[in-house]
């Protein structure tokens, strides 16, 4: 019989509500029993005459679960019980409960919809949010509405808030199951770490402080396997103690034995990637070290590339980390903060939807026909997905739906949240290819390689989708495909990865056609055009790639030489990535796989550098330029357009002439909007009025030599010209019959003269239909400004005096009449000797 769990109390409450109701959200603590219990009890009570199949998000977990479900009913794994995973699978007819992870469970129901022979779909450890486990609900919902309204729909969760899974599953009863109680201490850092600690050093040094101050097995969490091995090794061995390392690569065996109990009198210390946070049981954990971190794949649409970030732990992933030290008695957690930084920690992690590359998704989603009416408990992000789209297309695995008519999402839409159809109009129809691309159990860019370059380029798309198995190596990738050939090489080849890899490869050449042989660089560049690299010019091995994004790679490595590379992972550093791994591409190989891609362009351009139109002949891939000549006979538009990049650069150049008469046709506009702008925004924003005379402008200097007068004129309509000098004449014509040009740029229009030229005048000047008065700079004979009036006549009779007594002295050969109102207008002065 087996032991009581928590979650044999809420079982009849759960199995009644998935009997009324079909749905239901279970939820309940880690080590409440749900993951072992609920299958069971589901198949016990005979709900449903199909399978029943489990989603688990860990290869790990989704095996230890069927184990166990297994032995407590007294079988192998593989007879009632059994699971499936990519490359490997224990199951037989006689198979009621499947345990399956990854992405098995969006094949099934992409090749079978109604999911025949499937009667209850259970989501284990749904708050992990899994993009595999959002997608598969949204499936399972469509399917259920659509298809198969018998069928059970069940997702189990530790932490998640309940309410609005319920309510996307249609307001499904929500079940709340009681875990057990044992109380777990919590102790923290006394102080905040040193900026400058290493995370490895710091947590050996409180797990030897756990293993001092508490009683049992003790379970230490860290971000990923290199900071497992990095604290064991620090560790060194430590009497008494077993350690075990527990992370998703690790073989098999050793998996199961960080799970098994070890020897009366022997403490076991796990060390432990989040595999460890939920699912797992392992036996005897009385205490939890916590070094606060987690590591996240971060997917950012603009460059393309996902990167590996090592970030703090949320509250909900600590609180879970916890809890694994008080399942079977009271516990203690160290955790490697202190209590005041825990405020600071966010409350939840982001689902993967959120996050990651979404080209599988995009590709899943145009199979079941574009995605239109899934409801997505979060939706997929506008951006990551409109750019995985965009890649698919490049892959040949999706073509534009020109019979729908719509157009590619807007940045800033999404697809629909939880309960509401999505606003996701099929733009992308799957090809053939695409399909073909589906069936692989790869990303896309890897399935497109193997299904192009065949059998020869499995062990390459293995090795992709594998971790690392030369560790310390040089970025090269043909080192790696000559260590997994059994050839020498100067860097150790991990066994246990090499093995996977090889074992993988053998599996996917059973998915790829027979093809001829091609080189590792041409197999590299099918799956990832848009990171085909040109070195840039320089002596640092810096490259452009075809997105447009710049990367480097560590001097001094043999491949920095290459003036063509691939470059299949990198960092994902927004400003310029580092190269992880590379490998060359041939030049040849390159223009025959692209040949259709690679085009030659004709620029034209301002060059804010050399300060000119520049003009050249490119031959392009994407935003590689792969040669560059001159382009002589550019045509004149296309110089003039450039040059008004120059202008919007240098700003429009305002000689006298121009710059009147702009303000002369403000003025005459005054409020009226069917006059032509005059401003240098509006003038550059619609720059087709000065495109003519631009045509012969290349440099700077031309520009600045520019005349706008001519071209602001022809801008005026012939009413306009015509009521433009009524409104706002150009000149002012004496009283000696002198046409003098009338200044509009200040607050009045404006001209400068001789005094003695305005002689007899008894009226202030006035210009244009409205009559405006002329601001008079009036100049002495030797042409410096003596007065300044809008009011002649007021002049004459005041200040004039004054100026005369100054001026008489000064030019005495000029007439200073005592009453100018009655003098003849002059710029003549005396003979000598009068």
């Amino acid at each position: 019989m087996a032991e009581p769990l928590p979650i044999d109390a809420a079982l009849p409450e759960l199995l009644s509500a998935l009997t009324a109701r079909g749905m239901a959200v279970l939820q309940a603590p880690p080590g409440a029993g749900k993951t072992t219990r609920v299958p069971l009890a589901i198949l016990e009570a005979r709900l449903t005459p199909g399978r029943i199949v489990m989603l688990e998000p860990r290869r790990l977990a989704a095996r230890a679960a069927a184990e166990r479900m297994a032995m407590t009913i007294g079988e192998n794994v593989g007879v009632t019980v059994g699971y499936r995973m990519r490359g490997e699978a224990r199951t037989s007819p006689a198979t009621r409960i499947e345990v399956v992870t990854e992405g098995i469970l969006t094949r099934m129901l992409q090749s079978d919809p109604a999911l025949d022979g499937i009667g209850a779909l259970l989501f284990d450890e749904f708050h992990e949010r899994s993009l595999n486990a959002d997608l598969g609900l949204a499936l399972a919902l469509d399917v259920r509405g659509a298809l198969r309204d018998d069928l059970l729909l069940l997702v189990m969760s530790a932490t998640l808030d309940a309410a609005p899974v319920a309510a996307l599953m249609g307001d499904a009863p929500v079940i709340t199951a009681e875990g057990v109680a044992w109380p777990v201490e919590t102790r923290w850092l006394p102080r905040p770490l040193h900026p400058g600690a290493r995370l490895e050093t710091e947590t050996a040094t409180l797990i030897r402080q756990a293993l001092a101050e508490a009683d049992g097995d003790v379970l230490a969490f860290l971000p990923g396997e290199g900071e497992i091995r990095r604290t064991a090794k620090g560790l060194g061995d430590i009497p008494g103690t077993v350690i075990r390392p527990l992370f998703g690569a690790m073989e098999i065996a050793a998996q199961r034995a960080a799970l098994a109990p070890e020897p009366p009198g022997t403490r076991k210390l796990v060390l432990a990637t989040a595999i460890a946070e939920t699912s797992l049981t392992i036996p005897g954990i009385r205490v939890v070290v916590d070094a606060g971190r987690a590591r996240r794949a971060r997917f950012d649409p603009a460059s393309g590339m996902s990167r590996l970030v090592t970030e703090r732990v949320t509250r909900a992933e600590a609180d879970q980390r916890r809890g694994r030290a008080g399942r079977t008695a009271p516990g203690v957690c160290f955790r490697l903060w202190t209590r005041g930084e825990e405020g600071a920690l966010a409350a939840f992690p982001p689902p993967e939807i959120a996050a990651a590359d979404l080209a599988g998704l995009a590709l899943d989603l145009s199979l079941w026909g574009g995605g239109a009416g899934l409801r997505f408990l979060t939706p997929p992000p506008a951006a990551a997905l409109a750019e995985a789209r965009t890649l698919l297309a490049e892959l040949g695995a999706l073509e534009p739906d020109a019979a729908t008519g719509a157009s590619p999402p807007r940045s800033g839409e999404t697809m629909g949240g939880a309960g509401s159809p999505p606003e996701d109009s099929p733009v992308f129809r799957i090809t053939d290819h695409g399909r073909r691309l589906a069936e692989m159990p790869l990303h896309p860019r890897l399935a497109h390689m193997l299904a192009l370059a065949g059998r020869p380029a499995a062990t390459l798309a293995a090795l992709l989708a594998d971790r690392d198995p030369l560790r310390g190596a040089p970025p090269d990738l043909a080192l790696r495909l000559a260590a997994l050939k059994g050839e020498r090489t100067p860097y150790p080849l991990d066994p246990a990865a090499a093995d996977r890899i090889r074992a993988e490869a053998k599996r996917l050449a059973r998915f790829a056609p027979d093809a001829p042989p091609m080189s590792p660089g041409a197999m590299a560049a099918l799956a990832y055009p848009d990171r085909i690299a040109v070195r840039r010019d320089g002596e640092a091995p810096r490259y452009l790639l075809a997105n447009g994004k710049g990367a480097a790679m560590d001097p001094g490595t043999p491949l920095a030489g290459e003036p063509l590379i691939v470059a299949t992972d990198l960092d994902g550093d927004p400003r310029e990535a580092r190269i992880r791994q590379a490998v060359a591409l041939a030049d040849s190989d390159f223009r025959r796989l692209y040949a259709a891609r690679i085009r030659w362009q004709e620029t034209c351009r301002w060059s804010v550098r050399e300060r000119r139109v520049v003009a050249r002949r490119q031959e392009v891939f994407g935003a590689l330029t792969l040669a560059d000549r001159p382009w002589p006979e550019v045509p004149p538009q296309a110089v003039a357009r450039a040059a008004v990049e120059g202008l919007r650069q240098i700003g429009l150049p305002w000689a006298p002439a121009a710059r009147r008469l702009a303000a002369r046709i403000r003025l005459a506009a005054g409020s009226d909007a069917d006059w032509p702008a005059t401003d240098d925004d509006a003038l550059l924003a619609d720059p087709d009025w000065i495109l003519p005379s631009l045509a012969g402008t290349r440099t700077e200097a031309d520009l600045k030599a520019l005349d706008l007068t001519a071209a602001l004129a022809a801008r005026l309509s012939w009413d306009q010209a015509r009521e433009l000098d009524r409104l706002a004449p150009s000149q002012y014509e004496t009283p000696l019959g002198r046409r003098i040009p009338i200044d509009y740029d200040g607050d009045h229009p404006g001209v400068d003269l001789r005094l003695q030229e305005l002689f007899g005048e008894t009226r202030h000047p006035t210009v244009g239909a409205a009559a405006l008065p002329l601001r008079l700079t009036l100049l002495s004979p030797g042409g410096k400004p003596v007065q300044v009036t809008l009011d002649l006549p007021g002049f004459w009779a005041s200040s004039y005096a004054e100026v005369r007594r100054d001026m008489r002295g000064r030019y005495p050969r000029h007439p200073w009449p005592e009453d100018p109102t009655q003098a003849d207008p002059t710029l003549r002065a005396k003979p000598r000797g009068t």
